[in-house]
């Protein structure tokens, strides 16, 4: 009974938009308190359009005013958001938009005094606090704009990744900044940008990917059971043992790994698959996600989306 409860709520709509949007206001008040206590008192620049913000601020101080780093946010961010809208995910764009706009609102409202003179303090304890920012806006299923928008935007135009090209404009920002300012505070931002998106890495694995092989004599059962609690594709191949030359089918699923753990319950309670079994496929993708690296590092807001897969085998003998 509850669980069924909980599922209705999982599927309420209502429900599933005032937690995005507490999601995104949390963020942006993060992340505006991020900005002024860490980033702009020590000078480091971090990643993104809100880097962009930060940059642009700093070159016009040099001509004698100083365009408004919470302004500036506004402006990169809605043309962006506009033009995106349509081709990612309407509900995705408005949730994002509300982050970056409430962000901008916040670093007007509020002002925060520094907490730590040390810079390496600021740009640890600063690269979390700003990587969590980031972490509760994909949790509410929202970013925090800027360059998340290009990315899915040109990818789904061309089906390419293109994170190695934002990569290379979070680098560009950098080498100018450097080259204007600091080469010292621009390797400072660099490992806060680094701590950054590696707390991010660590926390959020929604778009990780795992490969499920199942080798059994009885697929129409795993098929059955699957299918009726999921809509996943699932690929059924004929196939025999090289030395028992016995013959039986090679199951092949891909899901994200939010979802591993309903997958066991749920080939485990119809029976078709020996809990046993699935432990020790469990404890193998364990062993193989621990002794997996990352792949290369972007300094990039957004969460890296890995897809690392893990491949494991059991077999069901009844």
């Amino acid at each position: 009974m509850m669980r069924e409860k909980v599922k209705q709520l999982k599927h309420n709509y209502t429900l599933r938009c005032l937690y995005s949007f507490v999601m995104v206001i949390l963020s942006a008040m993060l992340q505006a308190y991020v900005i002024q206590v860490f980033i702009t008192s020590s000078g480091l620049l971090s990643s993104g359009f809100t880097g962009l913000a930060i940059l642009i601020n700093r070159i016009t101080g040099l001509f004698g005013f100083e365009l408004d780093v919470s302004m500036l946010i506004i402006l990169l961010n809605v043309p962006v958001a506009l033009m995106c809208c349509r081709s990612i995910s309407v509900k995705f764009t408005v949730f994002s938009s509300i982050q970056f706009i409430s962000a901008s609102i916040f670093l007007k409202l509020f002002q925060f005094p520094p907490l730590f003179e040390d810079i390496l303090l600021n740009c640890i304890i600063g690269g979390v606090l700003y990587g969590f920012s980031i972490l509760i806006a994909l949790v509410g299923n929202a970013s925090t704009g800027g360059t998340d928008f290009v990315a899915l935007y040109v990818s789904n135009k061309i089906n390419k990744s293109i994170w190695s090209w934002v990569f290379a404009f979070n680098c560009i920002m950098l080498i100018i900044f450097g080259a204007m300012f600091s080469w010292e505070m621009a390797a400072y931002s660099i490992v806060f940008q680094y701590i950054s998106t590696k707390t991010i890495d660590s926390f959020h694995h929604r778009y990780d990917r795992v490969t499920l092989q199942i080798t059994t004599e009885k697929a129409e059962e795993v098929v059955d059971a699957y299918v009726e609690n999921y809509r996943h594709g699932i690929t059924v191949t004929p196939s025999y043992g090289g030395f028992s030359r016995k013959k039986y089918y090679l199951l092949h699923i891909q899901f994200q790994c939010r979802f591993f753990f309903r997958i066991k319950v749920c080939l485990t309670s119809e029976g078709v698959i020996p809990n046993q079994i699935l432990q020790n496929l469990f404890k193998c993708t364990d062993e193989a996600k621990l002794s997996s690296s990352a792949n290369s590092f972007r300094f990039t807001s957004l969460v890296i989306r890995r897809c690392l897969i893990y491949s494991a085998f059991c077999r069901c003998i009844h």
